[in-house]
């Protein structure tokens, strides 16, 4: 049987509650903006943003956006599905949600009390795609800092997962080893399949026990690979 010594956790949808984080926000926006006036619920205003918001992360994990068109796009998007004049969609709002949403402090439940224990008997670092500068706010909001010893994220390594070499560059920057490591995550390409190309075990992080049929594959994804990405 393994030892393991490090352990490897994603963010977003794994510890912190990005859903439940980013529902509080868009109503928020919602009623700031006065959407209502358009005549859509801000149920139908939180379902075309997260329809449109995963599409665009598919896209920006393929390298075929960038970060900055990823947040520029998908406001103008979500609104267009739901009757919104391009030229009426305010300015602001992208800004907005990125600098409202990380504040926010929702984690899964008893995440602290699972990592307090791990601490005692691993050491523990996340590996995230999710963008840096917001990354480090959501640990701070949620208090998450001090759990982990290193923070990998795509820009710092110069690679999206399920890209192996942000998994090797983890490894390198935790000091041990795919044998002694083990992922957590909730995503079965980026997480699951790519710490497995990199040699590292792995735990499927699933509390709604969906059910999966599709093969799962994934696109290489190298942030230095991609001109004018930062």
């Amino acid at each position: 049987m393994k030892t393991y010594r490090h352990l490897f956790f994603d963010l977003d949808h794994t510890l912190w509650d990005f859903e439940k984080n980013a529902d509080e926000t868009l109503r928020h926006l919602y009623a700031l903006h006065d959407f209502a006036r358009y005549g859509f619920p801000v149920e139908e205003f939180i379902a075309r943003y997260s329809e449109v918001n995963h599409a665009l992360w598919r896209m920006y994990q393929a390298n075929k956006i960038s970060q900055q068109e990823l947040r520029d796009i998908r406001f103008v998007r979500s609104l267009a599905k739901l009757g919104v004049p391009e030229n009426e969609v305010p300015a602001q709002i992208s800004a907005q949600f990125t600098d409202i949403l990380p504040l926010k402090s929702a984690v899964f439940p008893y995440t602290h009390e699972v990592l307090d224990y791990l601490r005692g008997k691993y050491t523990l670092h996340l590996i995230t795609n999710g963008f840096q500068d917001v990354q480090h706010i959501k640990l701070a909001s949620s208090q998450l800092t001090d759990y982990f010893r290193e923070v990998v994220t795509s820009e710092s390594s110069g690679c999206l997962k399920p890209d192996r070499r942000i998994f090797e560059h983890a490894l390198e920057r935790a000091g041990t080893t795919a044998a002694e490591s083990l992922m957590i995550g909730d995503n079965l390409e980026c997480d699951v399949l790519g710490a497995y190309n990199a040699g590292i075990d792995q735990v499927y992080f699933n509390p709604d026990k969906r059910r999966h049929t599709a093969e799962v594959t994934y696109e290489i994804s190298c942030l230095s690979e991609l001109k004018g990405f930062l």
